[in-house]
Order: C-alpha cells, then structure tokens, then sequence
C-alpha cells in the first residue's frame, strides 16, 4: 500500500488543501473508489478506513491481484469534515454538482477537476454516497440511467437491491453520472446510515466490494455471491409525506415488511406532545428509506417503501 498526493490546492494564510489516496498493486487501473464527498458523511468515511484496513491485510497475504490498481480515496471534503459542515464552508457549494469540474473555476469545481483527472481513468468506479434527506437505507447499489449503465456488474455486488435511477437535470453534475460518461463503470453504494457509525453496515458494504473485486480478477479467490439483487427504479419507490409538521415518531423500521394500512409513524405537536397526525402504509412492502430526524416539515417524504 502506498499513500499519495491526489490533489492540493496551495493557501496563502493556512496550511494547504490536499486529498490522500491509498494505493495497491500496479498496472492495469482497475478500480477507484470514493469515500464522503460531504463534511456529514461519517459512515462513508468510516467504510473506507475498514476497506483499506482489509486490503492492506489481503495485499500482505498475497491475495490482490498485482497487476491490476486499486486506488482507494477517503475524502474529498476534509475541511467541511473538521467543522461538520456538509457542504464547502465558504459558499456552502456541493462537490458531488461540480463533476466533471473546471480547473479556472471555483475552489469546488478546481477540486472536482483535479479528482476528476485522476479517478475517470479507472475502468470500475464506486462511490460511497448519501441522500440529500436525513434518514436510514436499506443497504442497494444506485446507477445512473445513462445508456452506458452495467447491470451485470451491479450484480456482483451481491446486495440484496439495484435502484436505477433516471438522472435529472442537476445529476448530470454527479460524479456517478460523469464516470459513466466517460466510460468508467460506476456504482454508487448505500449503506444503513450516514451521520451515525454502524459496525455491520460498513462490514456489509465491504463485503459487497470484495465480492466484486473477486468477480472482475482483482481479487484471487473466490467468494460467495451474495444475494440475489432485485433491480427497481427510484419511480417505483412510493413516498410518505405527513401533512403537517412535528416531532416524527416511527413505529416501524428500515427493511421491515410491512402490510397495507399498518402504522409507520405519528407526527406529535412539538409543544404539547398531542399525536396531531398518524402515517399508514399505502401497500404491502418494505420500508426502503426513513426519516431519522427528531422534527420533520409538512409534505417531506420521511418514509420510502418499496411495493
């Protein structure tokens, strides 16, 4: 393993701006993956300190393919980190919009280029990423609809859903999307969490990755290959929205199947505590996304289940 310079952006008053990254093996460039884009994204960086700490002991038991790269980058956002900002903390601007980046712009869009330049010549590409709501996932692979989109990758995941979304206008500034374009394959991981660590989220996503390196020769032996993925679309996902807003209560959980009409969550009166509202499944499915925020807006999709 060897750690590197990705990216620095010189300062006249502080200590310079640089992105690490973490090498292993040589060659063939085989697959790059991206840690937290955003300064709230614990769980992702999280992720990637247990899958390098995996790869390091693989790499010292002889068992990464040599010949092909493996270049794994934290994040790309420290700063926002250190104050636990989620966006840039001058102009609260997104790196995750800025892809493929201009290297004359602003300091976000100069990051995206410079990351950018190194990370598109990589054939397979993962993501850590998070939703722009708070809330808890069932553990999915998330693709971009770009026309260029690998489903039989995605499988080798081995992650029990494949959520194809198709991209709006501000995705196209993804990098996802921009990986794709130029022709890297790329996925975007969710795990259970953001803001909070959990143990067995992040070991679940490791896996998947280790999975996939296996199946593509970067990782010489073979693994078992999860489970079987069901492929959705982000329109199949039916949102619940309370009316009115409140405390937010749930009374089920993420990936719990649920009936048609059974209780998801009360919405209480901030002040007087009263139950002013109460959520219901509108089919049989399974809870795919939930808010986990103590307060909630009228009209916020707190709750996403998959029919």
């Amino acid at each position: 393993m060897e750690k590197e310079l990705v990216y620095k952006i010189p300062s006249l008053y502080r200590d310079d701006f640089r992105i690490h990254g973490y090498r292993f093996g040589s060659g063939k460039k085989a697959l790059c993956v991206v840690g937290s884009l955003r300064g709230n994204e614990y769980q992702q960086i999280y992720t990637c300190s247990r899958l390098i700490m995996r790869l390091k002991q693989l790499e010292e038991e002889g068992r990464l393919n040599g010949e092909k790269e493996i270049l794994v980058i934290p994040s790309l956002n420290p700063c926002s980190m250190n104050i636990e900002k989620r966006f840039w903390p001058t102009d609260n601007t997104d790196i995750n919009r800025m892809f493929p980046g201009y290297n004359l712009g602003e300091t976000t869009q100069r990051i995206a280029a410079g990351v950018f330049d190194v990370v598109s010549a990589y054939e397979n590409g993962i993501q850590f990423a998070s939703f722009y709501m708070p809330g808890r996932f069932c553990p999915h692979v998330r693709i971009m609809k770009t026309g260029y989109e690998n489903m039989e990758k995605a499988r080798q995941f081995g992650l029990p859903y494949i959520v194809l979304k198709v991209p709006r206008p501000y995705d196209t500034t993804t990098l996802n999307y921009n990986w794709q374009i130029w022709e890297t394959d790329a996925f975007s991981l969710y795990g259970t969490t953001t803001e909070q660590l959990e143990e067995e989220s992040a070991e679940e996503i490791v896996d998947a990755i280790l999975r996939f390196m296996a199946a593509n020769g970067v990782l010489i032996e073979e693994r078992e290959k999860g489970q079987e993925s069901k492929v959705v679309t982000d329109r199949e996902l039916l949102s619940v929205r309370p009316k009115k807003a409140g405390i937010f209560r749930a009374a089920a959980g993420v990936r719990q199947q649920v009936k048609k009409g059974q209780l998801l969550a009360r919405i209480l009166d901030a002040c007087m505590g009263d139950v002013i509202e109460e959520l219901y499944a509108p089919a049989d499915g399974v809870i795919f996304f939930l808010h986990d925020k103590p307060l909630v807006y009228a009209n916020t999709a707190v709750i996403k289940l998959l029919p």
